[in-house]
């Protein structure tokens, strides 16, 4: 029998191999990715390029604008590189949280800094060839724009110059912070965090001034189309701006809408309604060109950028936030007034010069060489001269060349083709101003106009320029013959005094009518009606020294020329010292320095910086409250401001006054005092050449008083502004001189030969009057 043996068929072992490879594949896979995240998180062997440190994670740094606020608490503006200010979740409306979430990480409140489902999509998209957008979270997104992660500074590493691994180590990078960004924030702080970083376009960085750029809102006040606007910027903020590309962002804010729609943010009616409407702008890009004060603000820029480098701070980029001194209401009608009555006056100045150039000599003869001679001053020519090595027909062919521009009128910026030149002389036609109130008792500058249109005219002619006063200056020289013994109602003769100059000649000033009465004036009555002989009287007695002192000791900063004619304001004051110097008057003869900023705080709001101005006991309480008394003569009859403050303007309140104009109407001036408010003002022509050739309309009290009458008009209507209408207040200890003129009834009066030692000397110049 034959026995068959049984063939036992081998077993296949080669299905239990590949799930072992494939396991270990994985298990090996798994472990060089967790080896690799670690090696990027260390930047071993520095491979990989440096990543944030945990306190920067936690302590993220991105620039934030520094807050210029208003004493009554109004942003008045910004200074920055990036414009951004950072806003809180509850300054937040829900539709722009809403078009946030449904547009850019739906499962942001699900994930831990890293969605696997949107990554598993984008793999599998690029795996068949397709785009179906980024898996970034919307915390990886603030990595990459807090951190920077795209730029140099974390890309260092030796492998980020290989073709391919550089992507991969930065999105590698992304998510170890976002998952480290998780860990250390909310997920309120973290969207909050997005949408303060982001940059929008125009100027505009985070959401509060993205929102004020395009809209002029406050991100609160957002309307659901509006913040799908904002939303739709994410994706190009260039490409889809409302303002440069409204077709491209109209489409894109209907995505934005329909994703709320997707989601359950947002009723299917109302995106039917919305997505034909067209974008509504507001549009605004924020620079120091505009709003309140842009004068002030540059004034301030430069204290606190000198601050800021004394103490360590960045105020472009470290959101300070900047107390000041300002009334918000107070510089809006001081705007309103300067713009009314230049605007006026302008008008005037053209009519006066038609057919002639304004620029002209003692003689009134036009000064030929004037364009030429002030074009050699520009930032223009000094560049043509550069480029040109000198060449004079080179540059004289591009400065007489036309080109588009747009110019500064009163009735609004106009688009003109016009040589540099012409320009010049075009520019060189308006009057310009500077305007300055302040409260006495505290320094404290409440409103600040440098000029007539801040874009157009840069220069600052409230404390940057220095023009010569005028008769607003012989206050100094009336407050000097108080200390020295005189009195308001001390009498002096209208005659012509002459006094001895070094070089033999004789200083002889006129009066503003060339005419001398021989009356008897008051000291008060003379300051009032600005008798020219009564003051060179007083330098000659009193002496230009004194005179120069006792400015000095009240605020005037300047160089003075201690000759007679400084009794008639011939050297450069500015009008910020003017108008701290009259405050001494008002606050009993303590000198304030002007002040504008009262504290800073830095971004967390913690108080870093307190300023208190410096004072001086410049004059006596009672010398003080005598000059206050003269000087409200000015705006009581027969004084030169009395008809304009009380019937054209309508103040009857007591008003302390002083008016003045320069040789050939180069310079008007007036100051205004109240209890509490001490006012300046200054119109001129940018040159001195250029002006009115009458005093009728180059005097003061038509060029210059007009403004602070209108201005205190607006102050006086507005209830909620605390500007005291009532007398001003006496000395506590009684005075020890009569005011009353007619019931003086002792003290040495001149008799009618006082003055002819100074009268009929043998050499003699005669200066134009000055008043």
């Amino acid at each position: 029998m034959t026995t068959r043996q049984k063939t036992t068929k081998p077993k296949n072992n080669l299905y239990p191999k590949v799930i072992s490879a494939l396991w270990l594949l994985f298990v090996g896979g798994f472990a060089a990715f967790i080896l690799y995240l670690y090696a990027v998180s260390i930047n071993f062997l520095n491979l990989f390029g440096e990543l944030p440190n945990l306190r920067t994670l936690e302590n993220p740094k991105s620039e934030l604008a520094s807050e210029l606020y208003s004493a009554d608490n109004e942003l008045l503006g910004k200074y920055f590189r990036e414009n951004r200010t950072p806003v809180e979740y509850s300054d937040l409306p829900d539709n722009l949280v809403n078009a946030l979430i449904a547009t850019e990480d739906i499962r942001f409140e699900e994930h831990s800094g890293i969605d696997p489902e949107a990554m598993a999509r984008v793999a599998v998209a690029l795996a068949v060839g397709q785009s179906r957008g980024g898996g970034s979270t919307l915390t990886q997104q603030v990595a990459k724009n807090l951190f920077r992660t795209r730029g140099e500074e974390l890309n260092g590493g030796v492998l980020n110059d290989v073709p391919g691994l550089r992507i991969l180590i930065q999105k590698t990078k992304e998510w170890l912070m976002a998952v480290k960004l998780e860990q250390s924030y909310t997920k309120r702080e973290i969207l909050v965090m997005y949408l303060n970083i982001f940059e929008y376009g125009s100027n505009a960085f985070g959401i509060e001034s993205a929102a004020k750029t395009f809209f002029n809102k406050k991100p609160k006040d957002l309307e659901v189309q509006e913040s799908a606007v904002l939303v739709g910027l994410f994706k190009n903020p260039t490409y889809y701006s409302p303002k440069f590309n409204p077709e491209n962002s109209r489409r894109r804010r209907n995505v934005v809408l329909s994703q709320m729609v997707k989601y359950g943010y947002l009723p299917e009616e109302e995106y039917e309604k919305l997505k034909n409407t067209e974008i509504a702008l507001d549009y605004r890009v924020e620079n120091q060109n505009i709003g309140l004060a842009p004068y002030f603000r540059t004034e301030a820029s430069k204290f606190l950028r000198q601050w800021c480098r004394e103490n360590g701070y960045d105020l472009y980029a470290d959101g300070l936030k900047i107390y000041t001194t300002i009334d918000s209401r107070m510089q809006q009608y001081a705007e309103e007034a300067v713009k009314e009555h230049m605007k006026d006056r302008q008008k005037a100045f053209f009519e006066h010069w038609k057919g002639r150039n304004p620029w002209v000599d003692n003689s009134g003869a036009e000064i030929k060489d004037f364009p030429m001679a002030a074009i050699k001053r520009t930032e223009r020519y000094r560049n043509l001269n550069e480029r040109f090595d000198g060449n004079e027909d080179s540059i004289n062919y591009y400065l007489n060349k036309k080109v588009p521009m747009t110019i500064f009128t009163w009735d609004g910026e106009k688009e003109v083709e016009m040589s540099p030149i012409d320009s010049l002389k075009y520019y060189k036609h308006f009057l310009q101003t500077g305007f300055m109130a302040m409260e006495p008792q505290t320094g404290h500058i409440k409103a600040w106009v440098g000029g007539i249109n801040y874009k157009h005219f840069k220069y600052d002619h409230v404390k940057q320029g220095a023009r010569q006063p005028g008769s607003t200056f012989k206050p100094f020289l009336y407050t000097t013959a108080i200390e020295n013994g005189y009195y308001p109602c001390y009498e002096v003769i209208d005659t012509k005094t002459c006094i001895p100059l070094p070089d033999g000649n004789m200083w002889c000033p006129s009066n503003a009518d060339n005419k001398y009465s021989g009356e008897k004036y008051t000291l008060r009555k003379a300051l009032a009606e600005s008798v020219n002989s009564i003051s060179a009287f007083l330098v000659n007695k009193l002496g230009a020294d004194n005179l120069a002192q006792t400015a000095k000791r009240m605020g005037i900063t300047t160089p003075l020329d201690a000759t007679p004619s400084l009794a008639l304001g011939t050297s450069d004051v500015t009008l910020y010292d003017m108008v701290g110097a009259y405050g001494t008057f008002v606050n009993g003869g303590t000198w304030i320095e002007p002040n504008f900023i009262t504290r800073i705080e830095d971004k967390h709001g913690n108080v870093i910086a307190e300023f208190a101005p410096k004072t001086v006991e410049a004059l006596s309480e009672e010398t003080a409250y005598l000059m206050v008394h003269m000087l409200k003569a000015t705006a009581e009859p027969g004084g030169t401001a009395y008809y304009g403050l009380r019937y054209r303007n309508g103040l009857k309140n007591e008003i302390g006054a002083k008016t003045g104009t320069t040789q050939n109407q180069s310079d008007a001036w007036f100051m205004g005092l109240t209890p509490n408010l001490v006012t300046g003002t200054w119109v001129g022509g940018e040159d001195r050449s250029i002006h009115f050739r009458t005093l009728a309309e180059g005097q003061g009290g038509k060029l210059a008083m007009p403004i602070y009458g209108a201005f205190m008009q607006k102050v006086y209507n507005d209830k909620s502004l605390d500007v005291s209408k009532e007398p001003f207040p006496k000395p506590l200890a009684p005075l020890s001189v009569e005011l009353d003129c007619a019931k003086y009834n002792h003290g040495i009066q001149p008799d009618s030969t006082q003055q002819d030692e100074f009268l009929n000397l043998p050499t003699e110049i005669d200066l134009d009057a000055e008043i």
